[in-house]
């Protein structure tokens, strides 16, 4: 209730309602017009004060379960209802209202079809999650991939063997984390120390072929974003950026703060000659799919090409326990 874009989904949704019940009690568009007038100077001033309420609310009504806070929502939203209705009958301002009972029913109703728009929205992108955590999965236990690490651990298990058992520390918690449950916003600190544990593991094959530049001095450390968002943007920019270029190159990962807003910038090298290209595409419009679910339209994802370098741009809602 505090996201731009539910409030702005919630102004139409109630307006079309409105719209469709003009339409369907009048036959010319005069009439239309004229009663879409009356309804809308009746409903605008509770749908506002709704809103602003569930706004205030939104600490509490958090703490519910799913089916308390529906019925809280409900509550709210038909007693703000009911007191703009009152205000209006006794003031008078208007002499053509509809009963109280029919008045508040059509409020029951337009809000009970919201909730369940919101509903099936979040039924139709919850499946992105789990894609997300199969996708991540699969990718990460690619033959060439564990092949690589479990051989770059060998050559060292004689020469430097406490550098192999950090590796192989390295390789177990990766893999907890890719096999956990990743619905819930995780600290911005724990996606940084997985990526950290990821490219550990890819420097052990690419050796001086990567380089990492962290940019994180201005990072909030007790934002949170959804988990595994950062890692496979950074494994996208190993496979398809570095590895391809026989003199490998540079991954910047930049990450700050501006206008309550956390914005995450990661560059790499790219060749046009790369044929990996699709690959990188189906990830990052998985990644943007979850952050929609997470922020709807409070999160953005920006991804260009130029003079050989490629870049992926997302923000968003700066956001804390």
């Amino acid at each position: 209730m505090r996201n731009l874009g539910v409030n702005l989904r919630i102004l139409v949704i109630v307006n079309v309602a409105l719209a469709f019940a003009a339409v369907l009690l009048t036959s010319s568009l005069l009439e239309f017009s004229a009663l879409f007038t009356s309804i809308s100077a009746v409903a605008q001033p509770m749908l506002l004060l709704s809103l602003l309420l569930l706004y205030v609310s939104y600490p509490l009504l958090i703490k519910l379960n799913y089916k308390r806070g529906i019925f809280a929502m409900l509550l709210i939203i038909l007693l703000a209802c009911s007191g703009v209705y009152e205000l209006f009958s006794q003031l008078m301002i208007f002499n053509n209202l509809p009963s109280s009972t029919r008045a508040l029913f059509y409020v029951f109703i337009v809000s009970a079809i919201t909730l369940f728009y919101f509903d099936l929205q979040q039924r139709a992108y919850s499946p992105a999650i789990d894609e997300a955590r199969l996708q991540a999965l699969q990718a990460r236990i690619r033959p060439h991939f564990l092949f690589n690490c479990i051989n770059a651990v060998l050559s060292m298990i004689r020469s430097q063997p406490k550098q192999a058992e950090t590796a192989l520390e390295d390789m177990a918690d990766l893999f907890r984390v890719l096999m956990a449950d990743n619905r819930d916003l995780v600290p911005l600190t724990q996606e940084i120390a997985l990526c950290r544990q990821y490219l550990a593991l890819e420097k052990l094959r690419l050796e001086e072929r990567l380089i990492v530049e962290w940019q994180i001095d201005y990072m909030p450390p007790d934002a949170l974003i959804p988990p595994l968002l950062l890692q496979p943007l950074i494994e996208n920019a190993v496979y398809h950026g570095i590895e391809p270029l026989a003199a490998g190159g540079k991954i910047t990962i930049q990450i700050y703060t501006k206008r309550d807003e956390i914005h995450l910038i990661l560059s790499n090298p790219y060749s046009l000659k790369n044929t990996r290209h699709i690959g990188n595409q189906m990830a990052l419009k998985n990644i943007k799919e979850r952050l929609t679910l997470h922020f709807d339209l409070e999160a953005t994802l920006k991804s260009t090409l130029s003079n050989g370098e490629y870049q992926v741009y997302i923000t968003l809602p700066h956001t804390t326990k």
